[in-house]
């Protein structure tokens, strides 16, 4: 499943979810959480379900359920899970237990777990590889995180995420690959600058991130962009690829004036294999 883009849509405004499905994200979140007030959840998930039945599914459409301990989740899957949702984002999700609890509820759809929403869930991010069957991706959050400890802000003024995020992040990429499943960077909060979406998008993927989330339409295309390998770089990656393949017995071999060895071949292979998804 390609998933460079996901981008969020509050579950109680249809008409911005067939928007949304034109603006070329290869996942629409449609969010029955924070993007929904607790007395619109009920007409959200009508809403969400009926557009589940219709759409034309020319993106991937997942459904960001209600937290496990929100009181609320059993009535999203009795509302949602019938429709069939290519995925289900667990928000609040503390490791490879929250994951087992919501997969038994709706068994068979896959699961997004948003991993660091908590404090608790912080010290459970390594157990998410126990689950990676259940799992197609993992992300994190830079919003409740904060707010649950009191933080002022994740963010420097300049837009950067401070230390103990940026710790976060890497702690989520790294448990992403350790399951095998996709690493989904976090939301560029300020959807007016685009310049900053596709710096913040470049990072991602130079960092190892295989896809970002979205919070605005505009957004996506810059995502896409990023996460979208250029002609050069296939075009590199076959030639490392080729230079192996003609020197079966060099474990290491001259490129360009540079040295590449097996760590090189395996990054071309994930490269163009990344294509064929």
């Amino acid at each position: 499943m390609r998933l460079r883009s996901l981008l969020f849509v509050p579950g109680d405004r249809p008409e911005r979810m067939k928007t949304a499905l034109q603006r070329g994200a290869d996942a629409l979140i449609i969010d029955l959480e924070d993007a929904v007030a607790l007395q619109s959840k009920p007409m959200a998930r009508e809403m969400t379900a009926a557009f589940l039945r219709s759409a034309k599914r020319q993106a991937k459409l997942f459904v960001r359920v209600n937290a496990l301990d929100s009181g609320l989740l059993d009535g999203d899957l009795a509302a949602v899970v019938a429709a069939g949702p290519d995925a289900l984002v667990l928000p609040k999700a503390e490791g490879a237990a929250s994951v087992q609890a919501l997969s038994a509820r709706a068994p068979g759809i896959p699961i997004l777990p948003i991993a660091t929403e908590t404090p608790s869930a912080i010290f459970e991010i390594g157990s998410y590889r126990a689950v990676g069957n259940l799992i197609l991706g993992l992300t994190w959050g830079a919003e409740d995180l904060p707010a649950a400890i009191g933080a002022r802000s994740a963010r420097e003024p300049d837009g950067r995420l401070t230390p103990p995020y940026e710790m976060v992040r890497s702690l989520t990429l790294f448990a992403a690959h350790a399951a095998g499943v996709e690493a989904i960077d976090t939301i560029y909060p300020a959807f007016g600058d685009l310049k900053g979406a596709s710096d913040y998008a470049a990072r991602a993927r130079r960092d190892g991130f295989t896809g970002m989330m979205a919070v605005h339409p505009t957004q996506v295309c810059v995502i896409n962009e990023a996460f979208t390998a250029t002609a050069e770089e296939l075009a590199e990656a076959q030639a490392i690829v080729n230079a192996f393949t003609a020197n079966p017995d060099q474990g290491a071999l001259g490129f360009h004036g540079r040295m590449i060895d097996a760590p090189h071949l395996r990054q071309a292979k994930r490269l163009l294999q990344s294509v064929e998804k």
